[in-house]
């Protein structure tokens, strides 16, 4: 949206959980006098646009071209949008030619354009209120705090580490797992909250603003991401921007921007999770030069100017 003003445009976000159907968004769009629209999510928020009267651009999420081509319906609608859309965005080759595959018309539409970051932690963020609030002793002197950041559903896997995280911090209590995201799944977050209570070792925070929750990824150990697929995670960016190395699970998503044992750790199980962490907490140098090269990489190929040339080109299109 900032992109998007920045360049003179007048520009309203809708949540597409709001909207049931595309004759709502019809609605919206006439009485608003809306020129265009760029949908995030392939089906979720492409779906609403279908035989929209107002041009539109699509930028894939991840688990569209992921999980949902799985299913035949969903596929259906989502080859259909694409081909009303003017243009579509992918954040990685490998998305672009996975969609491609699926469907070959579009090929020449989708462009692909990284994610680009940009960090803003909070000056004013207090540290030890937040370990207080979370339970989590507040001598940081020996406390090694290990962040899991996302929206508490399935395809995000918040459990997934939970149990071999508790076992390690009965062994070494200065370990710490702290999930926090929105609660974007109810069944799910019952889930966490009960398994959570069970496991020592292992908190479910509370969410923060995003400047609080860069301040305090900035007082972490490591960032951690466990998700079953992913489009490009924002989290794991910013704690490269923010100097904090990265532990994540080894899916395409995530090999798409971490080199193993360059600019992040991937681990394909939850015990080597644990190995790994354990030599990124003995090895203070491996540790220095992983962040200092992730830090390089994401000024290189995930540039908030380059990002927002992009966009304001493609709204051209619309």
């Amino acid at each position: 949206r900032n992109h998007l003003h920045a360049a003179g445009h007048i520009c309203v976000l809708k949540d597409a959980f709001m909207y049931e159907s595309p004759t709502e968004i019809a609605n919206l769009t006439s009485t608003d006098k809306f020129d265009a629209a760029l949908a995030i999510h392939l089906y979720k928020g492409g779906r609403l646009l279908q035989g929209s009267r107002i041009p539109f651009g699509i930028i894939f999420g991840g688990t569209d071209v992921n999980e949902d081509i799985k299913c035949e319906e969903k596929h259906r609608v989502m080859g259909a949008v694409l081909g009303e859309a003017r243009f579509a965005v992918a954040f990685t080759v490998k998305m672009k030619e996975l969609a491609a595959a699926e469907w070959p018309d579009a090929r020449k539409k989708i462009y692909v354009q990284t994610q680009g970051i940009k960090t803003t932690p909070s000056e004013t963020f207090d540290w030890y209120r937040f370990l207080q609030n979370a339970d989590i002793p507040t001598d940081t002197g020996s406390l090694h705090m290990f962040l899991l950041i996302c929206g508490l559903r399935r395809v995000k896997d918040p459990l997934y580490l939970v149990d071999v995280f508790s076992d390690w911090h009965r062994k070494d209590p200065s370990v710490h797992l702290g999930i926090i995201g929105p609660a974007v799944d109810p069944l799910i977050t019952s889930e966490v909250m009960e398994k959570v209570k069970r496991a020592p070792g292992v908190h479910l925070l509370q969410e923060i603003p995003q400047d609080d929750l860069h301040a305090a990824m900035k007082r972490c150990f490591a960032v951690v991401n466990s998700s079953i697929s992913e489009g490009m995670s924002a989290a794991i960016l910013e704690a490269m921007d923010l100097d904090i190395p990265v532990l994540a699970r080894n899916i395409p998503g995530n090999a798409a921007i971490i080199k193993h044992k360059e600019t992040g750790l991937l681990f394909s199980d939850p015990q080597e999770f644990v190995v790994l962490s354990k030599s990124l907490m003995n090895d203070p140098i491996m540790e220095r030069e992983i962040v200092t090269r992730a830090k390089d990489y994401v000024k290189k190929h995930h540039s908030w100017e380059s990002e927002r040339k992009a966009y304001q080109n493609l709204v051209l299109r619309l």
